[in-house]
């Protein structure tokens, strides 16, 4: 399975990024797709999530300001940032959990793409 993240890059605070992500590989179901992200100095945190049912889940920091969407037909998530501040400066990693066989039994199983860096200019 093979993640591939784009669109970060440098943005003026209160302006608007857009990051994608697309899965590609041997595949029966996407549980989840979801963007993390690391800010210097500190922990891996969950940003946005998005199941099969298309239910998203989002952190505090971004409720309101940020949208997980999906392209199912794609295999691809999207991470809509708006209203971008200093503090969501961070390196962006995309993240899926998927199942290779079928729904019988455990079977998932966690990738992760590259990390893009968001940076915003205050």
């Amino acid at each position: 399975v093979q993640l591939q993240a784009s669109g970060g890059g440098l943005v003026q605070a209160g302006g608007s990024l857009r990051l994608s992500c697309e899965v590609s590989g041997s595949i029966f179901h996407i549980n989840f797709m979801g963007w993390y992200r690391q800010a210097p100095g500190k922990q891996r945190e969950l940003v946005a999530l998005i199941k099969s049912d298309g239910a998203p889940t989002y952190a505090d920091s971004v409720k309101g300001r940020f949208t997980i969407f999906r392209a199912h037909a794609e295999n691809t998530a999207y991470l809509q940032m708006n209203s971008m501040k200093p503090e969501d400066i961070a390196v962006y990693y995309c993240g899926v959990q998927v199942r290779h066989g079928s729904f019988l039994g455990p079977d998932e199983h966690d990738y992760w793409g590259q990390g893009t860096l968001v940076t915003v200019s205050s």
